[in-house]
């Protein structure tokens, strides 16, 4: 087709070509087209989306492109098509109707008033429906005339009827007509009057004029109010005028919507004959405009909250009406027993207030009432006990607490009692065993039996197990007497505390003063056994066991439930309130709520005995590992008082039970490790377990040969040479100083040599972790002159007991850097050990200013020391460093730098500071040097005599001796007038000056410089500058003048202040603009103007000069005329102001208001004079001279360094307001105003910017920095970048309108991807993408919304990349392939290790799946627990998921994995385990773990569900992504771009899946972490077996 080769053309032309498709042997005329575009052009509702499109139909007509079609009524229906297709309206028809009489209705309020009655009447139903509902039903809205003249009759027929009912619900389903003035009107009746609404605003295109429809103040009868419930029914019909009350109310919060989404009718439409044809076209005529959204009701309709079919609507309101009626009583009810029975009665007021204050207004169902209490609960209380749920299964009340048992009174049957709840025994290694199923209120009977039955047997044994594996739960009251026997009777113990909210009573439990049997003790270990069923008062002993450090647990996590709550079912309802009413406090004064009791070793519960015996095997040496570990700190550490201190504490610790937790020695070593750096404060004090000895023992440096040079500098050493001759040297090690000395010749050239001669230098140690201190003196020394020798710091090493001072060396290799020239250091949080040493250093000695963040806080020397003979090793740091200033040590906290930023940012800030010190200095330099050279100095004549005259030529140290003599004589004077006074103070042998005219400058200055801000204490100056009685003795005047100019511009960072010198210089008057005729006229806007009209119907405007207002008042018409009548029907506007630099100050205003609209006005600059001192507004016009731009076609300015001034200004504004893009270069950064004053009576003059721009906005302005664009091009590439750039924005909303059909056709989830559609189209229409710039920005915007609309990181714009044709693997090469892609391990007590980072495709995987069971699968198959590490794990398809799986349970039972929901098919797929597999299973009873990242995604999301779902294997690690099953590409339309569009969703019948959520672990640790957790649980359950051959 031909429309391919006019892709310049907007896209609503575009596709009305569409019929150029058609058969071409026919008469009719295409002017038709013509007059259809034209009429659209001056009647549709959004004419922003017809730009251009009249001239590119004119222009296809002539190059023969439309063909023309013989039959009207097919031409009718192509053209509709075409239409509706361009505009994406499908409210635009084109009808041929050779018969149509137009019909002209009359208006309502013209009928007789009983005509009018009728019609109400037919139109209208109410009735009173059983429980006071109020049901009205209008099928036509009249306008607000017509209701104001059937008043009387509306209120007493229909209104006063349901004015006084409970709730209304509001019918519209059949509403299909209605006049626009009906709806603030009816609006009114359910709002208050108090405060007026903006409901809606109406543009209407004919007039192009818009109306805003506020609520009425003064109506007649009662407001139905707005406290009362008001349902909204709207069906498929639902069209026009009712739309716009449907939604008004809903976007009001004020109704609920129910039913089906309406028809996206129009608040106008007319039908027009198209010329004298006897074609019509039906357009949308106006259109609404919500101001509390921004968008429409239009095309898309109104969206209801409850989705049902219109004929259910009804009956679904009633219920929905009924459920929220109850919402007061259910609130009332749960405040009650919250007020009755919550334990925490402080938190109570706060409770009922917030139930009292919650908007409930979203809610439609009990189960959201249910959910928003609970979250309103959950809020305050952060009490997970407190909950409300959703319940339609529970039956009854239900009050949780303990069974009432009673105890036999016969001796016999009291015995047979306790036999059923405990068992008592003693297992090999005289370790005592008890096994409690229930806890049982005590009595004096039952505790002498339990005495005989369980103390006396066990009183001998060496440890205890107390077995809760299966104990649900009991009395509390008999867990102080178990306790009791569990400690010595010579102290006092506190146990816990009971508070019952209900008895209003607080029970504190402590050891008993006398127990019947004989007493265990607190010597001996204890541990308890727990499972998934220990649970209540179970539960209670397991954490009290923690709390009081008297045992270990070991075993399950328990069940987390708790006895000490009351569930209530709301009455009516299905909804239950679980209230705790008592509280548990431990010893430690600390609350428990629940949430399960983790075990210090987590095992699996029939495992739970076996490790006791190892536990209690390991226990009996961790006395003497914990004295070692205190021993080798007091042999060893830095700081001899603090190892003394930490070692008692050690030991008391141990005493005192407090590592009865301590299970392994890695638990052991994570135990000793945080109370040495808790007691000492020093975090370099580590503990580790290691099964080999490491490295560090007997690591000594190796030094590297003469080939290994050149690879270890280039590893360790990054060089470059940054802007303004700055060095950049970064390494990331220290290297000991043997091999620095080794590698020092090539080091110096290849490295030092590049970096010596730069004027500053950046050392970046940002990530250089450390390393050998032996280096740092000769590293340091290359930053300090050779003589002195400097101190840098001392070490104390405790070792040898001596101090060495460490100084500088007098001699290196190559040259110095110096003392003088600017040193930066980069750091961050990974900075450590020697690095730090060195970065301390020189920020001590202030030789250097620190960037980035807090260094890591290593040490100078740690030394690794084995605990024992065990796996046990220590770090401690053995020496301390002393500051050579202050002789104190230093904090081993880590280095502070001066400058705190992120790392990140760390170099760019060392930049930009570096550069701008500087520039500084050149710009003092230069002004010294033309100050005083050749000259002679006076302090130079008067200090050093003679010899001064051949020393003032190293001007430098005369110049700054000068500055210091100033600096003691002006101290308190401005910094501005101080540079100033420097140059008057300088003597010199010609012309002379007097010195008020440095005076007269400054005062110049003070009175009229626009940023007073910057002369604070000039005043001051200026009386200091006045007593100076020296002669300015310059060569000339013009010397002198530029001179000042310098210091000036310098001091005040302002290159617009100058001071010149000019005799002959007579001040020019602006002329004003004369009356002139025509046609000078029009020549004079010929030469500043420049018009064209370029391809695509786009404008192009240059000026040159910028008009006030006074003058453009003047030209006017002759604008108009020639200049804006051609501008304004462009469909986008290119703005040319790269030569723009003159300009006057009026006409910002009114150039930026014919890009705006008129209403409302808008602060657009703000204008400060600084000679009268006052701050002028500046605000968009009301009135112009002629039509608007208007506020939505696209407007490109172009800019370039030369553009200057009031220009600036105007780009500035457009950028800021968002009406422009600025293309081109950075501007000029002048002023809005810059005037010349004479000095005194002398020819000197001095220009001032006296006024200046703050614009409202961005409360800043582009005065010296200029305007910075959008689009930075050179100026010359500026107008070919616009055109680009205008051409995309046309393609843009059918590339969003394309986006929106797709997502809302495929999107896995039909709702969200229905509501990301909507909302899209939204955006479009709200404006956002207006300002997109290239391809990759409209990507990338629309991206980040479908993500932020969706929550689905997959849904988003993609690359079309083709899939790689299939390679042709040989078998060879299938396993090489296999090996690089699975990692598989055997660890420590046969646990297997399966990583891989991708899945497969089924079908791709099934013919190689031999290959990867013989080569990958089989080495872990016949391990005892296997740990499948997902952490990298990106995703791929989930066509192999259903195989996989099914290796992990057994064959003789079909498994139903998932259930896969396909949007695009509509089916519904069971994902089941396989009945063949290729290989073995690992089978069902083998623990599994997965490890998981936030990286895990996409189909190892989907296997991990399943695997978590079924409960076959623990997840450890972090949530993973949340992404989705394999999206698929889809093209939008016939554009370039593509989208990503997930289709397919896992089963969400039980609630959320994984997609958009991710997937939380069992056990959340970081995911670096994640493997050592998994071995270490691992370890803990498995029995430890020697390995056969």
């Amino acid at each position: 087709m031909k429309i391919l080769e006019m892709a310049h053309m907007t896209v609503p032309l575009l596709m009305m070509l569409f019929l150029c498709t058609l058969s071409s042997n026919s008469s009719f005329q295409p002017a038709l087209v013509l007059e259809m575009a034209k009429i659209l052009l001056e009647n549709y509702c959004f004419p922003e989306n017809l730009v251009g499109m009249q001239e590119a139909i004119q222009q296809a007509i002539n190059s023969g492109e439309i063909l023309q079609i013989s039959d009207r009524k097919t031409l009718a229906t192509v053209l509709t098509a075409g239409v509706q297709g361009a505009l994406n309206d499908p409210r635009l028809t084109i009808s041929y109707e050779p018969n149509f009489v137009p019909v002209m209705p009359p208006t309502l309020s013209s009928l007789p008033k009983e005509q009018l009655i009728r019609l109400v009447k037919n139109s209208v139903k109410s009735d009173i429906l059983e429980n006071n509902v109020g049901y009205l039903r209008i099928d036509r809205i009249v306008g607000e005339e017509t209701a104001v003249k059937l008043g009387s009759q509306l209120m007493e027929s229909i209104w006063d009827k349901i004015a006084h009912t409970s709730s209304l619900i509001f019918d519209l389903r059949y509403s299909t007509a209605g006049e626009l003035s009906g709806v603030p009107f009816i609006i009114s009746y359910f709002s208050d009057p108090e405060s007026l609404i903006h409901i809606d605003t109406v543009y209407d295109r004919p007039s192009n004029s818009t109306k805003e429809l506020w609520t009425i103040p003064s109506i007649v009868g009662e407001r139905y109010g707005k406290e009362k419930d008001v349902i909204i029914l709207t069906s498929r019909r639902t069209t026009g005028t009712a739309e716009a009350v449907a939604y008004a109310l809903k976007k009001l919060r004020r109704a609920i919507t129910v039913g089906e989404r309406s028809a996206g009718g129009s608040v106008k439409v007319q039908k027009i004959r198209i010329a004298q044809s006897k074609f019509y076209i039906t357009v949308p005529v106006a259109r609404s405009v919500s101001p509390i959204t921004g968008q429409s009701w239009e095309v898309t309709g109104v969206s209801p909250n409850v989705h049902v079919i219109a004929k259910e609507a009804v009956a679904k309101a009633k219920s929905l009406l009924a459920i929220r009626n109850s919402i007061p009583k259910v609130v009332q009810s749960i405040s009650d027993k919250i007020n009755r029975f919550y334990t925490f009665t402080e938190r109570v007021p706060a409770l009922l207030q917030l139930l009292e204050s919650t908007d409930f207004v979203s809610v439609v169902s009990e189960e959201d009432l249910a959910i928003r209490l609970n979250q309103v609960l959950q809020t305050v209380s952060e009490d997970p006990r407190l909950t409300i749920k959703y319940m339609p299964e529970y039956a009854a009340n239900v009050e949780e607490g303990p069974e009432d048992d009673r105890v036999p009174d016969d001796p016999g049957l009291l015995m047979e009692y306790i036999d059923t709840l405990l068992k008592v025994e003693i297992l090999p290694g005289n370790t005592g065993y008890v096994r409690f199923d229930k806890f049982v209120k005590s009595s004096a009977k039952l505790e002498e039996a339990m005495a005989k039955k369980v103390w006396v047997p066990l009183k001998d044994t060496a440890n205890l197990i107390i077995d809760l594996r299966y104990n649900t739960g009991g009395s509390s009251t008999s867990l102080a007497i178990i306790l009791s026997y569990l400690q010595d009777t010579s102290q006092k113990q506190h146990f816990f505390t009971i508070y019952d909210r209900i008895q209003n009573s607080t029970t504190e439990h402590n050891t008993l003063p006398k127990i019947t049997g004989p007493v265990y003790g607190s010597k001996r270990e204890i541990y308890v056994l727990t499972s998934y069923y220990t649970a209540s008062v179970g539960e209670e002993f397991a954490y009290l066991i923690q709390s009081l450090h008297r045992g270990t647990v070991i075993g399950e996590i328990t069940s987390g439930t708790l006895m000490h709550s009351k569930t209530f079912k709301i009455e009516g309802t299905n909804i239950a309130i679980t209230v705790p009413f008592i509280n548990f406090i431990d010893n430690n004064g600390e609350f428990w709520l629940g949430g399960g009791v983790v075990p210090d070793a987590i095992v699996l519960a029939e495992e739970a005995v076996d490790h006791v015996h190892e536990i209690a095997e390991f226990h009996k040496g961790l006395n003497s590992l914990i004295q070692g570990a205190g021993d080798l700190l007091e042999d060893h550490y830095a700081i001899h008082e603090v190892a003394l201190k930490v070692s008692k504490v050690l030991v008391s610790k141990w005493a005192d039970g407090l590592y009865r937790s301590v299970v392994d020695f890695e638990s052991l070593a994570s135990q000793l490790t945080a109370d040495l750096q808790e007691t000492s404060g020093d975090h370099r004090l580590h503990v580790f377990h290691c099964d080999v000895e490491p490295e560090s023992l007997h690591e000594l440096p190796k030094i590297p040969t003469a080939e290994e040079v050149g690879y270890i500098i280039d590893a360790l050493f990054k060089i470059e040479l940054l802007p303004g001759n700055i060095g950049y040297l970064r390494f990331d090690m220290m290297a000991d100083i043997e091999v620095v000395k080794a590698i020092g010749p090539h080091l110096i050239k290849s490295v030092w040599s590049k970096i010596i001669n730069t004027d500053a230098l950046i050392i970046d140690m940002r990530y250089n972790t450390g390393g050998y201190s032996t280096a740092i003196p000769l590293l340091c020394s290359y930053f300090f002159d050779a003589e002195p020798l400097h101190h840098l710091y001392s070490v104390f090493d405790r070792t040898t007991t001596t101090m060495t001072e460490v100084m500088t060396v007098p001699q290196v290799r190559g040259q110095r850097y110096g003392s003088s020239k600017e040193l930066f250091i980069l750091t961050s949080h990974m900075t450590g050990s020697a690095a730090e040493v060195f970065t301390r250093t020189m920020k001590d000695l202030n030789r250097a200013t620190i960037v980035g963040e807090p260094t890591t806080g290593g040490s100078l020397s740690s030394r690794t020391y084995q605990i024992g003979d065990t796996v046990l090793y220590a770090s401690i740091p053995n020496q301390a460093v002393f500051s050579a200033i202050t002789g104190k040590m230093w904090s081993f906290s880590g280095v502070e730098p001066h400058i705190a930023v992120q790392a990140n940012e760390a170099l760019s800030v060392a930049q930009k500071i570096l550069e701008s010190r500087l520039l500084k200095r050149v710009q003092l330099m230069s002004v010294l040097t033309k100050t005083l050279q050749p000259k002679q100095c006076h302090l130079t004549e008067d200090l050093f005599g003679e010899r001064g005259l051949v020393q003032q030529r190293a001007f430098c140290v005369c110049s700054l001796f000068c500055q210091a003599e100033l600096a003691k004589k002006m101290a308190k004077t401005l910094v501005l007038v101080a540079s100033l006074l420097i140059l008057g103070n300088v003597f010199f042998s010609h012309a002379s000056f007097p010195p008020s005219v440095i005076v007269d400058i400054a005062t110049i200055i003070l009175n009229n410089y626009c940023s007073p801000e910057k002369l604070v204490g000039m005043k001051e100056a200026i009386e200091a500058a006045s007593s100076n009685t020296g002669i300015l003795n310059m060569p000339d005047a013009e010397t002198l003048a530029n001179v000042l100019s310098s210091g000036v511009q310098h001091t005040v960072s302002d290159p617009r202040l100058k001071v010149s010198y000019q005799p002959n210089y007579v001040p020019a008057v602006p002329p004003k603009l004369p009356p002139l005729p025509p046609e000078q006229l029009i020549a004079v806007i010929q030469n500043s103007m420049k018009l064209d009209i370029l391809e695509g119907n786009i404008g192009y405007l240059r000026i040159d000069h910028i008009l006030g207002e006074e003058a453009a008042e003047k030209v006017g018409p002759l604008l108009l005329d020639l200049v804006w009548s051609k501008i304004l029907p462009t469909s986008a506007l290119i703005f040319d102001l790269r030569y723009t630099g003159s300009g006057e100050v009026t006409g910002i205003p009114y150039i930026v208001s014919y890009f705006t609209e008129a209403e409302p006005l808008i602060h657009i600059d703000s204008i400060y004079d600084r000679p009268s001192n006052t701050t002028t507004p500046f605000f968009t016009m009301p009135d112009l001279l002629g039509q608007r731009y208007g506020a939505t076609k696209s407007i490109i300015v172009l800019t370039s360094k030369n553009t200057k001034g009031i220009a600036e200004d105007v780009a500035y504004c457009l950028q800021n307001l968002k009406r422009a893009t600025i293309v081109g270069e950075k501007t000029a950064g002048g002023s809005v105003k810059i005037d010349k004053f004479k000095v005194g009576d002398s020819d000197f003059y001095v220009t001032v910017p006296t006024a200046k721009s703050i614009n409202p906005i961005t409360g800043s302005t582009w005065e010296i920095t200029g305007v910075t664009p959008d689009v930075e091009v050179n100026a010359e590439d500026a107008l070919a970048t616009a055109i680009k750039i205008i051409n995309l924005r046309a393609k843009v909303p059918a590339i969003i309108e394309g986006s929106a059909t797709l997502i809302a056709d495929n999107y896995a989830f039909e709702n969200i991807g229905a509501d990301v559609a909507a909302k899209l189209k939204e955006q479009l229409a709200s404006g956002t993408y207006n300002m997109v710039v290239s391809k990759q920005s409209l990507e990338s915007k629309l991206s980040a919304d479908l993500q932020t609309l969706s929550g689905d990181k997959s849904l988003k714009t993609t690359s079309n990349t083709p899939a790689l044709p299939p390679m042709d693997y040989t078998p060879e090469m299938y396993i090489e392939l296999i090996k690089v892609s699975f990692h598989t391990d055997v660890f420590e007590n046969n646990i297997g290790y399966l990583r891989f980072d991708m899945f497969g495709d089924f079908e791709e995987v099934k013919p190689i799946a031999q290959v990867i069971v013989e080569h990958v699968w089989n080495k872990v198959l016949n391990t005892d627990a296997l740990i499948v590490d997902l952490r990298n794990n990106l995703g791929g398809p989930t066509t192999a998921i259903a195989g996989f799986c099914s290796y992990f349970f057994d064959a003789d039972k079909q498994i139903v994995l998932d259930k896969l929901y396909d949007r695009s098919s509509g089916t519904i797929t069971e994902l089941q385990t396989l009945p063949e597999l290729t290989g073995v299973r690992y089978g069902s009873k083998k623990s599994v773990i997965i490890l998981t990242s936030g990286a895990t995604a996409g189909a190892a999301e989907e296997f991990v569900y399943i695997m978590k779902k079924l409960g076959r294997a623990m997840i450890i690690g972090e949530t993973t992504a949340g992404a989705s099953h394999p999206p698929k590409t889809f093209q939008v339309g016939e554009t370039d771009i593509f989208l990503s569009i997930p289709t397919v969703h896992s089963d969400n019948s039980a609630g959320p899946a994984w997609e958009g959520a991710g997937i939380a672990p069992h056990i959340p640790v970081p995911a670096d972490g994640a493997l050592d957790t998994a071995k270490g649980i691992f370890n803990k359950h498995l029995a430890v077996k020697e390995t056969t051959s």
